[in-house]
């Protein structure tokens, strides 16, 4: 069974728009599954790439957008004046490809949904070109809200918070039934799969797996890292300090490599979705921008693998 996220009831509005529709995220947060759910509710013809696939991009490849556009229609079997829909994920093995979605979108009747591993990359993939043409939306893993929809406790219709259930959804009551499944949420995270999986060792192998293919992938695509020992070494380091205030400095002395690289390297992480950087809180707009900034893990099950944390900090991360 695919369940649905909460983001699915904002983007599925979308449909009939003209802009393309970019979903980008973490790896295994649930993007095709997403566009697959997408693709499902597109009342028309529809055609699906995976630019995983080599093959996948040959059609893409041709100078001439009109042969694109006809070997597309073709294969989505619309007819001349028919709108139809055209699926591509992980297109940031192919960064040509915004200038083909723009020529189709300007000239023909195509809607796109796309999908796409990391903003440090995408923000960039996509040009001002498309600036006005596309909706972006940033897939997370589960919320605890959708975790309990995965889990059966909570309807698809319940994934939105509404204040005035609050005090009935967060209950003394309701939050005992849930505790065992609030703990696990906090050791495992919200990725989908990991989710799903009901063996816990299943669960650390499927969390492993996950950080091993963003070494593998998202540092060999989205950056010029030739070792990566000092990224490894710095997300050691960020672990214990999930929740901290970041002194740069002494972080760089810790792994021996200079402030600049420091920041570009959490300047990767946080394009990568793998943490978020927030600031400091200050009324005062200077003093926020000025000042320092506090690292949190974008997983806690990912955090839980890094490193041994508190419960208090986990509860932080997770919230």
């Amino acid at each position: 069974m695919m369940f649905k996220r909460a983001l699915y009831k904002t983007i599925s509005q979308q449909l009939q728009h003209k802009n393309t529709i970019v979903i980008t995220g973490m790896r295994q947060v649930g993007k095709t599954t997403l566009m697959k759910q997408l693709a499902d509710a597109w009342e028309g013809k529809k055609v699906w790439y995976d630019f995983d696939n080599p093959l996948d991009m040959l059609i893409f490849e041709n100078i001439s957008f009109q042969s694109i556009y006809e070997e597309l229609r073709r294969e989505a079997q619309a007819g001349d004046e028919e709108r139809f829909l055209v699926c591509i994920d992980e297109i940031q093995n192919f960064p040509e490809i915004t200038k083909v979605i723009k020529y189709l979108m300007d000239h023909y009747k195509i809607k796109f949904i796309v999908t796409g591993s990391s903003n440090y990359y995408l923000r960039n993939l996509f040009p001002e070109s498309l600036s006005g043409r596309k909706f972006l939306f940033v897939l997370h893993p589960l919320s605890y809200r959708e975790y309990l929809h995965f889990h059966g406790r909570l309807s698809e219709n319940e994934l939105e918070p509404d204040p005035d259930e609050a005090f009935a959804t967060h209950s003394k009551a309701q939050m005992l039934k849930r505790g065992a499944l609030y703990d696990e949420y906090l050791e495992f995270g919200g990725f989908p799969e990991v989710t799903t999986t009901g063996d816990y060792a299943v669960k650390k192998m499927i969390l492993r797996n996950i950080f091993v293919s963003f070494f593998e992938k998202d540092i060999k695509v989205f950056s010029e890292l030739k070792d990566v020992r000092e990224l490894r070494d710095l997300i050691l380091l960020l672990g214990p300090r999930n929740g901290n205030m970041l002194d740069i400095t002494r972080i760089a002395s810790e792994i021996g490599i200079n402030r600049v690289k420091v920041y570009s390297y959490l300047e990767f992480l946080e394009g990568t979705f793998f943490l978020k950087l927030i600031p400091k809180y200050s009324k005062s707009a200077d003093r926020r921008v000025a000042g320092g900034k506090k690292v949190y893990f974008s997983d806690t099950g990912m955090l839980n693998m890094v490193a041994k944390v508190t419960p208090g900090q986990l509860l932080e991360t997770a919230v």
